[in-house]
């Protein structure tokens, strides 16, 4: 088989050594414009994981880069004056020189032509070859000339950064934050030999230009680097190697082959510097690639198919965790108001790889100051009284308590107990009732009562439940005056456009038909194709709509409810005010985000005035609509503070449903960020849902400062099949 190969970085070669050990008769030219020593960065960390499967592909080259390792099993968080260290990391690092000189070594052992200095245009040098690797890196000709092929998307990121070297042996990967007069600036430092360690410096692009970075040459770039961070150099020089400010580039390609051509490593993805993981995707692609071919000798087709499949899903999750990890270097300077423990713990789990729980098997130290930390600020009363739990054994985040006006949660967890559609006009079932009681007996901090409408026309079903007639309340009695030990909270909301629809065991936003009552607006834009055309409010209806609000929330605090919640999301009629893809008015409550806002600040205003003083009131709102044309980042957190200013003790963040043509991005915690952006930017409480399923999320969430409450998959409490 003759094999060419384009581009001798990690990929190109490990491929090709791989595939010659494999079989001495292939015949395997790798081709590489560079010298044999350029190289850009300095040096490459490795996991356990990926040596170990460095180790099973070829003992030999494994034995030449694990002698040449530096090793180290902290990390430090150099943040407000103080360093923070968390260990039993394990990282394994080595000089990026000197791993391609040892693949380079190895592959000519096995016999591996290798042309340096060799320009290629094109790939016309491969044209009778068997196979095609293209391992140029992210800026892959390989890759250009068969766009049309591999449908390559290329990210740019926000931040922009430099990677120097230094003399300054650090003992640990390292994070450094400084603040000045331009912006905030981070670094990301580690060994990789007995000498040397990578200094990578990052700062968001405002910052960069306000620095004046955009025109300096090389060495007044180090002169500004090495004065600003002069203290953690100690007197050490920083190193250049052909160091200049860039922004990282994410390349995604919907293929990775096309006929007898193939993408490697950088050619094919990429995955932001902060997780540290290019040269490990890329050595362990040709791990795979290899092997693939060992199984189908004869059927390349087949090879190339099946390393595609075996890869792709692997970069992905890793690609995924790089970018929450970019975003949070990116938007670090929103978290500069936390304390250095939490900054730290924020940090160590940005990319969501480590967890709360991962992270005491690590360092159990570490976890458990930050478990203490985390109970003393929750439990303001422990400093007066002494702790209520040993010392050295705090409890987890998930039991702290919160402080919402004069209510306070025992613990941060939330049962939500949706709408059984069983009401018959509005009166509420026992089965309803029964479930409420049945989440108090799991003994949740909060308890959230779904859908309660505060009209007949604000329903969303015929079979929903109301809080709109005083003969409605003697079935709440009960279950809401019933938390004890558990807050009960009534979600108040009007369906607006989404109302008149059948029970939603019959489909969601599928219209009543006969039977059905008039649905109000902010404009007449239907939900759905299918949906009734909706009124837009008008008049004295903005009267009747805002006083059915402050109506429902009294006979809520009559009947013993400690805690209001008035849904403006999902598409509901509040939320059709806030969106520009369902508010087309031209008056003074369209347009302007300001006017968007001017009628659920009303009706939050009413219902702030007559919901008893100290009684926690919260909104649940979309931060984002997950639509073109929908909601922009900065409007949600514009509302998030108008929401704030106006009296909400707690937000609940959610985002789409806006439309009916919404693309939700939906996984594990999904709308975690939302929260984290809006907690923290904002300076609001928060609560947070979304696939969220075990107590380490929950801790994790909690003791990162992303949340403040988190509601658990009703699927983790709730018997099968109900």
């Amino acid at each position: 088989m003759r094999i060419g190969v384009l581009g001798a970085g990690p990929a190109g070669l490990y491929f090709s050594l791989l595939m010659k050990k494999a079989d001495p008769a292939h015949e395997i030219v790798v081709v590489e414009r560079n010298a044999p020593d350029a190289t850009f960065g300095w040096g490459v960390v490795f996991s356990e994981e990926t040596l170990g499967a460095l180790r099973d592909a070829d003992h030999e080259s494994h034995v030449a880069i694990t002698d040449s390792f530096a090793r180290w099993n902290a990390i430090d968080v150099h943040y407000r004056g103080e360093v923070v260290r968390s260990g039993g990391h394990v990282f394994s690092g080595v000089a990026r020189r000197k791993l391609l000189e040892i693949l380079q070594t190895r592959c000519r052992e096995l016999g591996v032509e290798l042309s340096f200095q060799d320009e290629q245009p094109d790939i016309s040098r491969f044209d009778r070859f068997d196979l095609v690797v293209g391992a140029d890196g992210v800026n892959s000709t390989v890759r250009r000339l068969h766009e049309d092929r591999f449908r390559p998307t290329l990210d740019v990121h926000r931040s922009k950064f430099v990677w120097f070297g230094t003399d300054r042996i650090f003992d640990a990967f390292t994070f450094i934050f400084r603040e000045t007069e331009h912006g905030l600036f981070q670094v990301h430092a580690y060994p990789f030999d007995a000498q040397t360690s990578t200094f990578i410096v990052e700062c968001n692009q405002r910052t960069w230009e306000r620095a004046g970075l955009e025109a300096v040459s090389e060495q007044e770039s180090i002169g500004f680097c090495e004065d600003l961070f002069s203290p953690e150099l100690a007197g050490h020089k920083l190193m250049s190697n052909r160091s200049s400010w860039i922004s990282f580039v994410t390349v995604k390609c919907e293929t990775w082959h096309h006929d007898n051509v193939v993408l490697l490593g950088d050619a094919a993805h990429t995955a932001h510097f902060t997780i540290g993981s290019g040269t490990k995707l890329a050595m362990e692609d040709s791990i795979s690639l290899a092997n693939a071919f060992l199984r189908h000798r004869s059927d390349a087709g087949r090879a190339l198919t099946e390393y595609e499949m075996d890869r792709q899903p692997v970069v992905e999750r890793f690609q995924e965790a790089a970018r929450e990890s970019a975003t949070y270097f990116e938007d670090v300077i929103r978290y500069t108001h936390f304390e250095p423990l939490q900054f730290a713990f924020h940090l160590l789990t940005r990319s969501g790889r480590i967890t709360h729980l991962e992270l005491e098997r690590r360092d159990p130290a570490f976890l458990a100051s930050v478990d203490r930390w985390f109970t003393q600020k929750a439990d303001a009363g422990w400093a007066m009284v002494g702790p209520r739990w040993p010392r050295q054994v705090p409890p987890r985040p998930v039991f702290g308590p919160l402080h919402l006006g004069d209510v306070t949660l025992r613990n941060r967890v939330v049962l939500d107990v949706p709408s059984r559609d069983g009401a018959t006009d509005g009166l509420m079932d026992d089965e309803q009732g029964a479930e409420v009681e049945e989440a108090i007996d799991e003994r949740p901090g909060l308890v959230l009562v779904e859908g309660i409408a505060v009209s007949a026309h604000g329903r969303i079903t015929a079979g929903s439940v109301g809080l709109y007639r005083d003969d409605h309340m003697g079935p709440w009695e009960h279950p809401a005056g019933q938390g004890r030990d558990s807050t009960v909270a009534a979600v108040l909301v009007h369906a607006g456009p989404r109302g008149a629809t059948r029970p939603r065991r019959h489909g969601v936003d599928r219209p009543m038909g006969d039977g059905g009552w008039p649905l109000f607006s902010a404009s007449a834009i239907p939900y759905t194709p299918r949906s009734p055309v909706p009124r837009a409010v008008e008049g004295k209806q903005f009267d009747a709509i805002a006083e059915d609000f402050v109506a429902a929330a009294r006979r809520a605090w009559r009947v013993g409810f400690g805690m209001l919640v008035l849904d403006f999301s999902h598409g509901y009629l509040l939320a059709s005010f806030l969106s520009p893809l369902t508010n087309h008015r031209g008056d003074d409550c369209g347009g302007s985000l300001q006017n968007r806002l001017r009628f659920p600040l009303r009706v939050l205003d009413d219902v702030r005035s007559a919901w008893p003083q100290g009684q926690p009131l919260a909104v649940r709102f979309s931060a984002s609509d997950w639509a073109r044309g929908g909601l922009e980042p900065e409007e949600a957190l514009e509302i998030a503070a108008a929401f704030r200013d106006q009296g909400a003790g707690l937000l609940d963040v959610v985002a789409g449903q806006t439309v009916a043509r919404s693309r939700p991005q939906y996984g594990r915690a999904f709308l975690v960020p939302f929260s984290d952006r809006v907690r923290n930017q904002v300076r609001v409480p928060t609560m947070t849902s979304g696939n969220i399923t075990t107590a380490d999320q929950i801790n994790t969430i909690l003791a990162a400062g992303r949340a403040d409450l988190c509601v658990l998959d009703p699927r983790m409490y709730r018997p099968a099949g109900l």
